[in-house]
């Protein structure tokens, strides 16, 4: 597809696409276990759907690991399997591995390969292209964060053993990374897809002998080539291509228009206030615990965020299993819990403002302006609390000086945004952690995220109800909300969808299609 509609370009000239994966760290209605497919109100839908299709960038390249453009990177659930995959309360479910054995000390994996399972030029798939996947995924920018903890992996007959520098019970979550063979082209997958190229034009060719059931119902998926931003909002407008993945309250969302239909999909993305745990008034629990109390979760995710957000007070998405709903209830909203937190530590309200001896609870929080969805969260917390009681003054930055100023500790609060990886470890936000700009260091909590990550099973969930209960009395940090990102479909046209973050096309063999 050639560059067309002068008059998009100014649009998109400052959007970028937010699919299915998203950066790791600072950007950035009741929860469901499946996602939630709302009709979008202000289009009607008319036309005959047209051909299923999906867009392409082919000068930025189709590698699964090494790549970075997210739409080519979302075409990879279609052509590329890893150990597990998540579904979509974050749990793995196998895919190329078929069981395990851990080691008493929790720190060596042997995973059992799936037998019978090819790559897409009928070549067997081995432990060697296992092991030489998740060895290239460990330096590349996309996954190596996730995967830092494992020290080596090595193949073995019909098997993988992978060794890690410190346990963790749940480390299948981590390893739905995809399998490959290089090629000195685009790598094969395992896929129920192969990528085919005849000169310009690209086409997802299903597999007749793919390990997958049920096979996907469409044969052939044309790929539509774009070149930048504009060529996507127009191709999808025009109905030239039937789906996309988008970070609706990310920055630089496209305005996608026309006849859709959106489904939301619950993430990682974890949205929360962070407390500068080292000086000034907040280097008190009391007044972080109090504070938590003080902002209003349920109106921040519907009002504010579109709804495209579930709310939550842990560091764990309300859906997964260790979601401790009892713990998490003692940190919801409360404007009385706040006022009788503050008044045994000594706090009292005077002139409408709380006050101990002469120190008022005045307090600057920081967020980075490039986000309007952000700012607004910001200033209807610094609002709320300041009606409270709580003097805040909300200070915008841009994103240089955002960080530069949580760097240096010039903050109570800021405002921030983390991709955890699904296994929910916080350590990004403790003692040690990138993120930890509040200097929080407690040894009891650190206690307690070793035996959290070491832990499986029945353990993993009373191990991170310690945790959280640790936390919570503590509160180094206050969770807001768990983002949603939205698959937009063509109207009509896709039925049975159930996309989740890691996989825009998770159970595709199930989709149902109009044409």
């Amino acid at each position: 597809m050639k560059k067309r509609k002068k008059n998009l370009r100014l649009l998109a000239a400052v959007l970028l696409l937010s699919t299915v994966l998203s950066a790791c760290g600072e950007e950035e209605p009741a929860p469901t276990s499946t996602p939630t497919q709302t009709p979008v109100p202000t289009a009607t839908a008319t036309a005959q759907p047209k051909e299923f299709a999906l867009p392409c960038y082919p000068e930025a390249g189709f590698h699964p690991i090494q790549g970075t453009n997210r739409t080519n990177l979302a075409l990879g659930g279609l052509v590329y399997d890893g150990l597990y995959e998540l579904d979509q309360t974050f749990t793995p479910q196998p895919a190329l591995a078929t069981g395990y054995t851990v080691s008493e000390d929790r720190l060596t994996w042997t995973f059992t390969l799936r037998g019978g399972v090819t790559f897409s030029d009928g070549t067997p798939m081995m432990a060697a292209d296992v092991a030489a996947s998740l060895t290239q995924a460990k330096t590349s920018a996309l996954y190596g964060n996730r995967l830092a903890g494992i020290a080596s992996v090595q193949a073995g007959e019909g098997a993988v053993t992978v060794r890690l520098t410190s346990p963790n019970g749940n480390l299948p979550a981590l390893l739905d990374i995809p399998v490959i063979r290089e090629t000195g082209g685009v790598p094969l997958g395992t896929g129920s897809y192969v990528l085919q190229q005849s000169g310009e034009s690209y086409i997802l060719q299903r597999r007749n002998d793919s390990w997958r059931t049920p096979a996907p119902a469409l044969e052939t998926i044309p790929l539509r080539t774009v070149e930048e931003a504009n060529d996507l909002l127009y191709a999808f407008d025009t109905q030239e291509i039937s789906l996309v993945g988008t970070d609706s309250t990310g920055v630089g969302a496209l305005g996608f228009s026309g006849s859709f239909e959106t489904m939301d999909y619950p993430t990682t993305n974890m949205l929360y206030i962070g407390f500068n745990t080292a000086q000034g008034p907040c280097r008190d629990a009391a007044v972080r615990q109090a504070l938590g109390r003080g902002m209003d979760r349920d109106s921040i995710c519907s009002a504010l965020l579109s709804r495209h957000a579930v709310a939550a007070t842990l560091p764990a998405h309300p859906v997964s299993s260790i979601y401790d709903a009892e713990t998490a209830g003692t940190l919801n909203y409360s404007l009385q819990e706040m006022d009788s937190i503050l008044t045994q530590a000594g706090w009292s309200r005077s002139d409408g403002v709380y006050q101990k001896g002469r120190e008022k609870l005045e307090l600057t929080l920081l967020v980075n302006q490039d986000n309007s969805y952000k700012t607004g969260v910001a200033d209807a917390i610094g609002r709320d609390l300041t009606a409270a009681g709580v003097s805040v003054t909300v200070k915008k930055l841009s994103w240089e000086d955002f960080t530069a100023a949580l760097s240096a500790g010039e903050f109570d609060l800021y405002l921030g945004e983390v991709k955890l990886s699904a296994d929910f470890d916080p350590s990004p936000l403790l003692g040690g952690g990138a993120l930890n700009y509040g200097k929080y260091n407690d040894p009891t909590a650190t206690g307690l995220l070793s035996a959290f990550r070491a832990a499986q099973g029945e353990e993993r969930t009373a191990a991170a109800k310690a945790l959280y209960e640790r936390l919570g009395e503590q509160a180094p940090f206050a969770v807001l909300c768990f983002k949603n990102w939205s698959m937009l479909s063509q109207w009509g046209q896709v039925s049975n969808a159930t996309p989740t973050q890691q996989n825009l096309f998770y159970g595709f063999g199930n989709w149902s299609f109009a044409n």
